[in-house]
């Protein structure tokens, strides 16, 4: 798998996504427990689950670039440019799914509704998402910047 040649596999893609995509899910599903633990609005749980959201996104993508040996703002700025715009994309659809679905954020941790909304929103956010980053990847943006410090 040679990930050095011109323009990006949607295999190559599809990692980057999926990537992100747990990062997302970490953040997603522990904001939601987090906000529904405490109590928190709706609003305060998305706020809290999209914040954490990028925190996870970011941490998953600065594991692997430090390892290859780069400081730790450096890798920090690597994670930045390699997972804003796909985490930000996945945020908006994940969360609109999930608020778009009537009573889904009503319907709490226990219930099907919630987690079957969450999958179904973090799946849609995938399939958009890997184009995205396809495209950021084939300009050497995105994740591309992260394959760059990758010594194979």
């Amino acid at each position: 798998m040679n990930e050095h040649r011109h323009g990006a596999s949607w295999s190559t893609a599809a990692q980057a996504t999926l990537h992100c995509l747990t990062g997302c899910a970490i953040g997603e599903v522990l904001g939601m427990v987090l906000g529904t633990a405490l109590g928190l609005h709706n609003a305060a749980t998305v706020v809290l689950s999209i914040v954490l959201a990028f925190v996870f996104g970011y941490a998953l993508t600065m594991r692997g670039v430090l390892k290859s040996g780069l400081a730790l703002g450096a890798a920090f700025k690597v994670a930045l440019a390699a997972d804003t715009v796909s985490i930000a994309v996945m945020e908006v659809i994940d969360n609109t799914v999930v608020v778009a679905i009537p009573g889904a954020m009503d319907a709490g941790l226990s219930s099907g509704l919630f987690w079957l909304s969450l999958a179904l929103s973090l799946a849609i956010a995938f399939v958009v998402t890997v184009p995205v980053n396809k495209w950021m990847i084939g300009r050497g943006r995105g994740h591309a910047v992260v394959h760059a410090h990758h010594h194979h």
